[in-house]
C-alpha cells in the first residue's frame, strides 16, 4: 500500500518499501522520520527509575542495539531523526501535584514518596536519571523534544515542527512500550499522522503479554508493525 501523502509525490521523492503488518507500507523518505521515546537512564539502566520501582528491563539491552541499528541507517539515508526526553522540572511542579492524576498514577513519583531518599532524584531535569543514555545522542540536525506527560504530543512543539518539515509518516522505537510509545502512537493517528512501530526496537513496562497486547493494539486499529531488520531492508534500497 502506497501511502501518499500529497496529491502528487515530488519528482525527486525517494520510496522505500517496509514489510509490515497488518500490510506492506510503501513510504516516502522526506515525509518520514525516526522517533527515539525516552530512551534515559531512567528508563534503559540499572539504577534508573523503572528499574528502582520493580519492573524488568532486562530487555532494555536487546532494544539499545536495535534501536542503535535503525538510528545507524537512518542517518545513512538522511531520515531526519527525533528524541524524546521525559521528566520534570527539580521541583516536579509539571508533574501537576495533588490537583493532576499524573501526581498519582506516575510510578516515578509513588516510587520517590515509598523511598524518601530518591525525593528529587528520579525523572528530574538535570539529574542523572533524566540524561539520555551514553549511547543515544542527537546529531546537529536532530531534534531533543522535552515532554511533561506519556505522549509526545501533549504541550510540546512535535506536532508542529513535524508539519514545517513535511512529515507525516513516523517509525517509531523506544521504552516503553505500553506507555510512552503507544500513547504517543495513539495520539498521531487522531492528528493524520501514519505511525509504525518496530517491534524488537521497543520494551514494555509490566509482563511480557503487555508487548504482544500493543503490538495487537496498533496492528488492528491504529498503525503497523515492522522488525528492524526489515525496517532497515527497506532502506537499504535508498
Amino acid at each position: 500500500m502506497l501511502i501518499d501523502n500529497t496529491n502528487q509525490l515530488n519528482k525527486d521523492s525517494k520510496l522505500f518499501k517496509l514489510d509490515t503488518k497488518p500490510e506492506e507500507l510503501e513510504l516516502n523518505l522526506s515525509q518520514t522520520a525516526l522517533i527515539v521515546v525516552d530512551m534515559q537512564n531512567a528508563y534503559a539502566s540499572n539504577g534508573g527509575y523503572l528499574d528502582l520501582a520493580g519492573f524488568d528491563i532486562s530487555g532494555a539491552k536487546k532494544v539499545i542495539e536495535k534501536i542503535s541499528q535503525a538510528l545507524t541507517m537512518s542517518r545513512k539515508v538522511g531520515m531526519k531523526v527525533f528524541f524524546f526526553q521525559n521528566g520534570w522540572d527539580k521541583n516536579y511542579v509539571e508533574a501537576g501535584g495533588p490537583g493532576s492524576p499524573n501526581w498519582y498514577k506516575s510510578n516515578a513519583i509513588k516510587t520517590m514518596k515509598k523511598n524518601p531518599e530518591l525525593q528529587g532524584k528520579l525523572l528530574s531535569r538535570g539529574g542523572w536519571d533524566y540524561e539520555l543514555i551514553e549511547e543515544f545522542k542527537p546529531g546537529p540536525e536532530e531534534v531533543l523534544i522535552a515532554k511533561t506527560r506519556y505522549s509526545g504530543f501533549y504541550n510540546t512543539q512535535f506536532d508542529s515542527l513535524l508539519r514545517s518539515y513535511g512529515i507525516r509518516n513516523l517509525i517509531f522505537c523506544g521504552i516503553a512500550t505500553n506507555v510512552c510509545v503507544e500513547s504517543t502512537m495513539r495520539d498521531g493517528f487522531f492528528l493524520e499522522y501514519f505511525s509504525v512501530m518496530l517491534e524488537d526496537a521497543t520494551h514494555q513496562a509490566g509482563p511480557d503479554f503487555i508487548q504482544q497486547a500493543t503490538i495487537y493494539n496498533i496492528q488492528n486499529f491504529f498503525g503497523w508493525t515492522c522488525k528492524t531488520d526489515e525496517f532497515c531492508h527497506g532502506l537499504k534500497a535508498l
